[in-house]
């Protein structure tokens, strides 16, 4: 099928005009007698306002319907006590009650588009029943906790400390160290504070409602451009198959699975902007819509992810420089075919070939560049104006096993493996006559391109973070694989002389497909699902009842430090390596969990080589004359664990290329060095928290 959408072109010709549609009749003359020249770009230029209006008319209907279906459904499974997720399977089944519930009202919408009846209707079953899925799939699941995927554990205590950070205020600050700009794009999480502040919930408690209507609005958003590019009654499907591996392996990090929901059908948006063979002179808006939304697709992904726009900005100039290869390929032709027959023909030269292509590329990055300085520009400025040392930054030095090796999921023996290589079959047939293949291929090379790369730099001691792209993969071979399922059954129905019941049992397959692949994304969250209940939260619950951790104590940590300090928690610098804190109070940290994920401004390693000098001083006044000749902010106070006659911190070191990459080690602190009356030592649970007086 074609893409319809602003920027795309026909996969097969128009029709030929018929009785029933007449062709279009000239312009009449004017009063002078002269014919008038219609104006492409005038045509254009309504052509795109009327796309684009169109669009946003439903995005914006579709993002309502999505967030009230959403924030209903968490609501509501939030007012019944559930058994805790990994000790029951009670919301086990009421996960696949929901799911099945969500796909047959696709289910209904599909079969209202294809019979041409009520498309408004249609359209927002289409809308309710994939933002219900969504909802469904994670937040049954969750119910009985309020962490979301992972908890407060690893990559999530960092990424709730970033939310905590900007609900405290809307200002974008670092999340960890006081005075510096953010390093990470704090987009997602900007958003996040904003939906906490309205809601009236601390960061941590917003981070499991944020990311699940987050989601379920970005699928719907991404449906809404799928009908746009593709016949509707195959992009609802679609977008269904795209979620439902996005949701499975890409929802635990919830701020780049919105952007591999919406990365899928940009891509074949942006192949329509940049190669646009042989179109009609007024029948699109000339490929600029399809301009603009790449541009505004890679800025989001600018401020919300640096390396999902790194991958999408690579796919996007191997589209330009391929979109260039085929364009001086055809020049050649016509240059050859023009020769035989007029050796004298002009043919427009090399350059004046490829700089249409060159421009619009251009204006993408420009678009693109413009919205990501709203975040990049505070980095930017104090890195060129060296208000901090930078310390070159470990973001980059990570390589687990699953980024040493190419992902080739289509492989597998499962419903998975199968759905990924029926995808990966259909690109290839259609890689020649396809624009959606061409567009979906190119964005699996460079997938494939962007983990050699990442390969190939271990040898200059670092990598390009591959693995995290396994996701993206997949959503790509998923949408791949459902035109390959479509595709397939109608050149089956043409073969087998058209059978009555071929379709209605092809539709069946796929639904019961549908169902047995929902079912098991609860399977492939377990861990991530349990840790969710396993760690305590805020409140210093855990949501599976048993005794909760160290956690429990902090409430009374940041009573007393309010306290003694006599400030706000925004004004305080923490020495802690039970960073959790910060991922629940916005106090401000000395030192980062690790340096994978600190500041480069911050200079880490310096940090922690300062820390562990003060350990090692003999008495309380010298360690008051070091804190007061700090380069930095000097720690208003210190939270420790105990040991013996010690306090102690556990920090960590990067000790890439090695696979764990962080070193966890212990500084210990006498207790002497805090016996003096610049000092207020509190022994609370298995703390102890150290206050530096006035």
């Amino acid at each position: 099928m074609s893409a319809t959408g602003p920027g795309a072109t026909p996969e097969v010709p128009p029709a030929t005009p018929t009785a029933a549609t007449p062709p279009p009749q000239a312009p009449a003359p004017d009063a002078s007698g002269a014919t008038p020249v219609p104006d492409p770009g005038a045509r254009r230029g309504t052509v795109a306002t009327r796309l684009v209006g169109n669009a946003l008319g439903d995005a914006i209907l579709a993002l309502v319907v999505a967030g009230v279906v959403a924030g209903i459904g968490l609501f509501a499974f939030g007012r019944v006590q559930w058994p805790a997720f990994n000790s029951s399977n009670v919301t086990r089944a009421l996960t696949t009650v929901g799911q099945v519930a969500a796909i047959a009202v696709l289910v209904i919408a599909v079969a209202l588009i294809r019979a041409h009846r009520r498309p408004l209707l249609a359209k927002v079953l289409s809308w309710a029943g994939l933002s219900a899925f969504v909802t469904v799939t994670l937040g049954m699941p969750l119910a009985a906790t309020k962490l979301y995927l992972f908890g407060l554990s690893v990559d999530q205590e960092f990424r709730t400390q970033y939310l905590t950070r900007l609900t405290d205020g809307v200002a974008l600050r670092d999340m960890n160290y006081i005075d510096l700009p953010p390093f990470y794009p704090g987009g997602w999480f900007w958003v996040g504070g904003r939906f906490a502040n309205l809601a009236g919930l601390d960061g941590w408690a917003a981070f499991k409602p944020f990311a699940i209507i987050g989601l379920a609005v970005a699928a719907v958003l991404a449906l809404v451009l799928w009908s746009k590019l593709i016949r509707a009654d195959w992009a609802v499907p679609v977008a269904t198959a795209v979620t439902a591996m996005t949701l499975a392996y890409g929802s635990p990090e919830a701020y780049s699975a919105v952007l591999i929901l919406l990365f899928v059908p940009v891509l074949i948006l942006a192949w329509g902007a940049l190669y646009r063979p042989a179109e009609p002179a007024a029948a699109t808006a000339g490929g600029w819509g399809a301009v603009i939304g790449t541009g505004l697709f890679l800025g989001l992904a600018a401020t919300f992810y640096t390396l999902y726009l790194g991958v999408a900005a690579f796919a996007v100039t191997l589209m330009a420089l391929i979109a260039m290869g085929l364009a001086l390929r055809e020049r050649r032709a016509a240059l050859r075919a023009a020769r035989r027959l007029e050796p004298a023909t002009p043919v427009r030269g090399a350059w004046r070939t490829i700089t249409p292509i060159l421009v619009r590329l251009v204006t993408i990055a420009v678009i693109a560049g413009l919205l990501a300085l709203t975040v990049w520009l505070p980095i930017i400025i104090d890195t060129l104006s060296g208000k901090g040392v930078s310390s070159g930054g470990s973001a980059l030095h990570y390589l687990p096993e699953s980024g040493a090796e190419l992902p080739l999921p289509m492989f597998e023996l499962s419903l998975r493996g199968g759905f990924c290589l029926l995808g990966i079959v259909w690109l290839v047939l259609r890689a020649g006559s396809s624009r959606r293949a061409q567009g979906l291929g190119i964005g699996v090379v460079a997938v494939y391109l962007w983990c050699l790369l990442s390969m190939a730099a271990t040898a200059a001691g670092t990598t390009l973070l591959a693995f995290r792209l396994e996701p993206i993969l997949l959503a790509l071979l998923a949408a791949a694989g459902s035109f390959g399922f479509v595709e397939g059954v109608r050149a089956l129905y043409q073969v087998l002389n058209e059978p009555a019941r071929l379709r209605p049992a092809a539709a069946v397959v796929a639904v019961l497909a549908a169902v047995a692949f929902a079912q098991q994304i609860p399977h492939v969250l377990d861990v991530e699902i349990t840790t969710a209940y396993t760690d305590t939260d805020g409140d210093g619950v855990r949501a599976d009842k048993r005794p909760p951790s160290a956690v429990s104590h902090y409430a009374a940590v940041d009573a007393a430090l309010r306290e003694q300090t006599g400030r706000a928690r925004d004004e305080s610098v923490l020495l802690t390596a039970d960073t959790g804190f910060l991922a629940i109070y916005p106090y401000w940290g000395f030192q980062a969990l690790t340096s994978h994920y600190a500041n480069p401004l911050a200079d880490f390693p310096a940090r922690a080589a300062e820390i562990k000098r003060w350990s090692t001083l003999a008495s309380a006044p010298e360690l008051i004359a070091a804190l007061e000749v700090c380069p930095w902010r000097a720690p208003d106070a210190f939270l420790f664990r105990r040991a013996g006659d010690d306090y102690t911190l556990r920090l960590s070191e990067d000790v890439y290329p090695n696979d764990p990459n962080v070193k966890r080690y212990t500084v210990a602190f006498p207790r002497t060095l805090f016996a003096d009356p610049h000092f207020r030592v509190t022994d609370i649970g298995p703390f102890t928290l150290v206050v530096r007086q006035p």
